[in-house]
């Protein structure tokens, strides 16, 4: 009489119960699906590590390598354990569960496939390795029941020298900053361009990093000109787990305050970056903006101004007052953000030529231009799953299948109404900012 595996049905459980659900799972597969009972062979039982190396070269200090775990076992088994090496001078993150399932070996029979994938990053420049990890099975050797070690080989592990003109992991500046890809969204509350002396502006920069962790992404920026005050808010660092690796996200907060009349220019701040993918440094920027001022693309003069028909002047207000009507009759009170022309024709035209690579780069320079927008489409499910597939078939170690790209781009050149612009959490003031970068 055979012993049936829970099914579904039993998620009504009690939470507490749901890791010996799990494990009832695993054993049922085992007891199942393993093959036969059989005298142990030679190849019978074979643990690999491969480590995949972007573009084939040796990784840098600190740059994200991914190791697969794959075993084959042609034997049945009753419990399993993996046992990792201590993985010195690595730090490491597991990237989701371990997965089991079947595969066919060379000569036609079925095995049971074991695979875990593990994202390492190497601390240091030198020679090292990867020791060997065991796979501790119980397994039935022709109906006996017995322990065995399947262990992995040891593998090489060089970690490159960087041979640049300047940078590099071991400089103290600038930051070192390894990764498939970063963006940086910018926002304010209220607009700076609006801000009148003895006022007050918020500033949220997020930057985010792939296949980093949130420990590597550099410390907060310092944001000081003549003529405001600065206060550093607290910086939230948060890691976030994907099957291609973990993504690195950083939010940095200010208040500034603006102490003279006159208008300020507030100089952008380059973040070099080191493309993983690519293998060369490229460059992100936190954007230069003014304080005060009103709008920077007015350029008008004054006095031209003062010598305005006073029969224009009053067509103006005339039609200003009839928008404000027409917009009071509509009811919206609500802001309207949009990708900018110059965007949506780039999104047109990556999507007429499949080209997923530019499409992504349209859109990121989109949320430069609009960060608001980032915060609508977080809140858009539709524009969160069409994000995630696209950079699954950018950014993705194993090449994903780009999604459609023409309902994408129709997705986000959408107009979107928001009712005011999302905040953070009022932040407990640091002192002023001060000095440059803090030594790592």
């Amino acid at each position: 009489m055979s012993l049936p595996c829970p099914g579904r049905s039993a998620t009504t459980l009690p939470r507490r119960g749901g890791r010996v659900l799990a494990l009832l799972h695993l054993l049922c597969f085992f007891i199942f699906v393993s093959p036969p009972a059989h005298a142990i062979e030679p190849g019978d039982l074979t643990l690999t590590v491969t480590p995949e190396l972007a573009g084939n070269a040796p990784p840098y200090a600190r740059e994200m390598v991914l190791l697969k775990l794959r075993g084959v076992y042609r034997t049945q088994i009753l419990l399993e354990e993996v046992r990792q090496p201590a993985l010195t001078n690595f730090s490491w993150t597991q990237l989701g569960r371990d997965t089991w399932g079947r595969t066919r070996m060379p000569d036609g029979q079925m095995a049971l496939l074991f695979e875990r994938t593990i994202a390492i990053f190497p601390q240091h420049t030198g020679t090292f390795a990867i020791e060997p990890f065991t796979h501790k099975l119980t397994i039935n050797d022709n109906g006996e029941r017995r322990t065995i070690d399947v262990r992995s080989e040891a593998i090489p592990f060089p970690v490159a020298t960087w041979t640049g003109e300047s940078g590099g992991p071991d400089a103290p500046e600038p930051w070192w900053l390894p990764a498939r890809d970063v963006a940086i969204t910018d926002s304010w509350d209220p607009d700076p361009e609006t801000v009148n002396q003895g006022d007050t502006t918020r500033r949220i920069v997020t930057l985010e990093a792939q296949g980093m962790l949130a420990e590597g992404l550099p410390p907060r920026p310092v944001m000081r000109t003549r003529g405001i005050v600065t206060f550093a808010g607290p910086v939230k660092r948060e890691t976030i787990i994907t099957p291609t690796g973990p993504v690195a996200r950083a939010t940095y907060q200010w208040d500034l305050k603006k102490g003279v009349a006159e208008v300020i220019a507030l100089d952008g701040i380059e973040i070099p970056w080191f493309d993983t993918v690519s293998r060369t440094m490229r460059v992100a920027e936190i954007p230069a903006r003014q304080i005060g001022g009103g709008s920077p693309d007015r350029g008008e003069d004054v006095g031209q101004r003062a010598s305005a028909s006073w029969a224009a002047v009053g067509a103006a207000a005339l039609a200003a007052f009839g928008l404000g009507l027409a917009l009071i009759g509509l009811g919206t009170g609500r802001r309207v953000l949009r990708l900018g022309r110059a965007e949506r024709s780039a999104l047109r035209r990556a999507a007429a030529s499949g080209d997923a690579v530019a499409f992504r780069a349209a859109l990121g320079r989109g949320l430069q231009a609009e960060p608001e927008l980032a915060e609508v489409w977080r809140t858009d499910p539709a524009a969160m799953v069409a994000m995630s597939a696209l950079d699954s078939s950018v950014y993705g170690a194993g090449g994903a299948t780009a999604p459609d790209l023409a309902p994408l781009a129709t997705l986000f050149s959408k107009r979107r109404k928001v009712a005011a612009t999302v905040l953070a959490d009022a932040p407990k003031l640091a002192p002023l900012d001060g000095g440059g970068l803090p030594a790592r």
